[in-house]
């Protein structure tokens, strides 16, 4: 005996929404979705024409599909035809991979920043986010572009500046052979000035008006001998035009465009020219090879992503106050005190902070050397000199002085200006420990910056409390397990569209598609209806063995906040 199988039957429900369960991830795409403003999805429409597809079910299947992997458009299209989930978000329409890829590609670069905005303020409103941390880092993720499409500022300017030196010669050649300062770029009068394109096409047009001359010269020409002389003079014009337009003006126009691509950077790629080449953590062949990337810069609460930005710059310092302003002109709270690494510990990016109201909390590069007994017992570290305020000297371990000579300032290559008090050494030539001390031939000196080593001072004595050192250990926890989720878990080593403004779309799908499934989590393991009731919860320890077995293997007080996101649990003060 077997159960009835007949192909041809009409099954109920003809819903087939039932038959999605009650926690699958498409049903928190479609409620946070529908909760969005509408006049946020009109806004990318000017109407008329053929109608549309709804942006809403557009925006729908798209963040379903980055919350599954789906990243191609094709793919996306056949989940359409295949997957339930996706048939029912789409109500059973089948856009075109050609019409997923220009929503997703055009529609969505006007759409993803708002969109983003309001879907924090949602998680903020449900109690899944507070603003009172947010844990910022930065990740590097490959351009869609050819690894060998570089192009070095370095190497351009070089190429650049012996095309200059042919110029300059080729205009004073043109100067002596027709005879007109007029048809040069006065090189005799600037002979270091940079030649333009447009002085180049200037004298192009010159060397036309001499051509036509020469070529009524030579025809008007009766005698044989006078004839030869003006064909000579015409074939060497025809040589320094033919030079001037397929080689000299190319070249000069292509590396002008270079330059106006290149901005503060010093490498972009041919194939995505928006893209900078980095040093990858993933490197396949072994030797340090820089890809054409994007710094992508997040910050993180609970595992949540509560705000990106792509950069260009590889360095995550230069990438803190960009960032920063991003945060300040949305329409969301600013976060009551931002966590990062050392990576952005600089006198540049502290000045900022103090500047703007920022609480930061952030070590500088030497700050967890410093607190190695190794370096407290030193004596060759200036850290653990002895400073004496009234006579403004330090006492080296030789037990002479370190006095105050001069001032001195010191420009980046970015433009930050630093001010040092520089102190010497009164005689280290018979000094028994000089090796030791330093490396100098002459006396020892320390270039000591009050301004950074005030600010220093404020960041150790931030990270020295109780609280800020609880706050600071759950940096690893929250944003690197965030990329790792990315990268790792969902795959998205390599971006798929070209461009920073495409990217830009691309990384913010990504990253609302994390939030969607974070908060698909959350809701499973809290067991909470979607009754936008409050998902934290500060529990007893006495309440569940589980979680009092897991707060004394971390060393964590009794009464705590247990975040639980997709398998991680992370516990803070």
């Amino acid at each position: 005996m077997f159960k009835d199988y007949t192909m041809g039957q009409l099954v109920l429900p003809m819903d087939f929404s039932d038959l999605i369960p009650e926690n699958h991830v498409s049903r928190v795409v479609h409620d946070m979705i529908e909760q969005v403003d509408e006049q946020l999805f009109y806004a990318a429409y000017e109407g008329g024409g053929r109608p549309s597809y709804h942006p809403k079910m557009m925006t729908k299947i798209v963040l379903y599909a980055y919350t599954q992997k789906w990243y191609s458009c094709r793919d996306i299209q056949k989940a359409l035809e295949e997957n339930l989930p996706m048939m029912w978000l789409a109500a059973q329409q089948v856009p075109n991979f050609r019409t997923i890829n220009r929503f997703r590609s055009e529609r969505m670069q006007d759409l993803i920043e708002p969109l983003f905005t309001q879907l924090i303020q949602l998680l903020l409103d449900q109690e899944y986010i507070t603003m009172e941390h947010y844990f910022l880092d930065g990740t590097k993720i490959e351009a869609n572009a050819n690894r060998y499409s570089f192009v070095w500022r370095k190497a351009s300017e070089r190429y650049e500046a012996k095309l200059q030196d042919k110029l300059k010669t080729l205009f004073a050649h043109i100067e002596d052979t027709i005879r007109q300062d007029e048809a040069t770029c006065s090189p005799s009068e600037e002979p270091s000035a940079r030649i333009t394109s447009e002085q180049l096409q200037e004298a192009v047009h010159q060397v036309e008006e001499q051509l036509g001359k020469a070529e009524q010269a030579v025809e008007s020409a009766a005698d044989p001998e006078e004839k030869k002389v003006k064909k000579e003079e015409l074939r060497t014009l025809r040589r320094m035009h033919k030079s001037m337009t397929s080689d000299y003006l190319p070249r000069l126009q292509k590396y002008e465009d270079h330059f106006a691509t290149f901005g503060d950077r010093n490498s972009f790629s041919k194939t995505d020219r928006d893209a900078t080449f980095m040093r990858m953590k993933e490197d396949h062949m072994k030797n340090g090879q820089l890809k054409p990337g994007y710094n992508v810069q997040a910050g993180t609460e609970n595992q949540f992503i509560l705000g990106y930005s792509i950069h260009q710059r590889p360095t995550d310092a230069r990438c803190f106050q960009p960032h920063m302003k991003m945060l300040k002109n949305r329409a969301l709270p600013f976060p009551e005190q931002v966590v990062a690494d050392a990576g952005y510990g600089n006198e540049s990016n502290y000045v900022y902070a103090d500047d703007q109201d920022i609480d930061l909390l952030v070590p500088y590069n030497m700050w967890r050397k410093e607190k190695k007994r190794s370096f407290k017992k030193n004596p060759y570290h200036v850290q653990n000199w002895t400073y004496d305020d009234k006579g403004d000297y330090f006492i080296c371990p030789n037990n002479q002085k370190v006095t105050f000579r001069y001032k001195k300032h010191r420009t980046d290559t970015y433009g930050y200006r630093r001010q040092f008090r520089i102190y010497e050494a009164e005689d280290c030539s018979n000094c028994p420990v000089k090796s030791a001390c330093t490396k100098a031939k002459g006396n020892r000196q320390i270039h000591y910056n009050p301004l950074y080593e005030a600010k220093k001072k404020k960041a150790r004595e931030a990270l020295g409390t109780e609280e800020g050192a609880e706050t600071y250990k759950l940096r690893k926890v929250e944003v690197e397990s965030v990329f790792g989720h990315i990268k790792g878990n969902r795959s998205l080593r390599r971006f798929s569209l070209r461009g920073l403004d495409k990217v830009n779309v691309e990384f913010g799908l990504a990253a609302i598609a994390h939030n969607l499934l974070k908060q698909k989590e959350v809701d499973n393991l809290y067991h909470y209806h979607k009754d936008n009731t409050k998902k934290s919860v500060v529990m007893n320890n006495h309440h569940n063995g589980f979680f009092n077995t897991f707060q004394r293997l971390l060393g964590q007080p009794q009464h705590c906040k247990i975040r639980a996101i997709c398998g991680i649990w992370a516990v803070s003060a």
